[in-house]
């Protein structure tokens, strides 16, 4: 009722997303949610942006599970050009140049090694802090370096992983997984 007021009084264009998982009747909710989906929808000239790439948003996990579309974005129809929201990219493009020292580099392969490397490197300056100083700044350069392609290789086989769990949850959608399948 809110939301059909709220929309009532409403001039400028809607958008509408969430969860619209009401369990009044357990038996009845989705006929629930279809018809009053429709209805309202009908009401305020509202239309569906459909999944890309899916065609369910929820799953029990059970065996063999059960999919609904739960959630669910209305917009409304206007004479207006409607636009794209992707959230997919930050909304900061600047750089930030602050180092930040990574606990978890503690664990990667061979990092102590290479920060023993740098660090005993000679350098150049004309009394102690100078040398300290130019120690720190050859270690912060290197790491930056070094963490920058680290981080590359990790964020290409996080990548790498989370297609593959995409593609297997698209594949369960639409027919039982193998168990080669379940063990990925």
């Amino acid at each position: 009722m809110e939301l059909v007021r709220a929309c009532q009084h409403n001039p400028l264009p809607t958008l509408i997303g969430g969860d619209f998982n009401i369990p009044r009747n357990r038996r009845r909710i989705m006929t629930d949610l279809i018809v009053a989906g429709f209805f309202f929808s009908m009401l305020f000239d509202l239309r569906e942006i459909d999944l890309t790439g899916r065609q369910y948003t929820w799953a029990n996990s059970l065996p063999k599970p059960t999919y609904e579309k739960l959630h669910r974005a209305l917009i409304g129809v206007s004479d207006h050009t409607l636009l794209l929201l992707d959230t997919g990219t930050p909304a900061f493009f600047g750089t930030n140049r602050q180092f930040k020292f990574e606990l978890n580099w503690l664990q990667r392969q061979r990092f102590d090694e290479r920060v023993k490397e740098i660090w005993t490197k000679t350098n150049k300056g004309r009394n102690s802090v100078q040398r300290w100083n130019n120690k720190l700044s050859a270690l912060r350069r290197f790491l930056r370096g070094w963490a920058a392609q680290t981080n590359g290789e990790y964020k290409k086989k996080k990548a790498e992983l989370q297609n593959t769990i995409c593609s297997l949850d698209i594949e369960a959608e639409v027919r039982d997984l193998n168990e080669n399948e379940l063990e990925c």
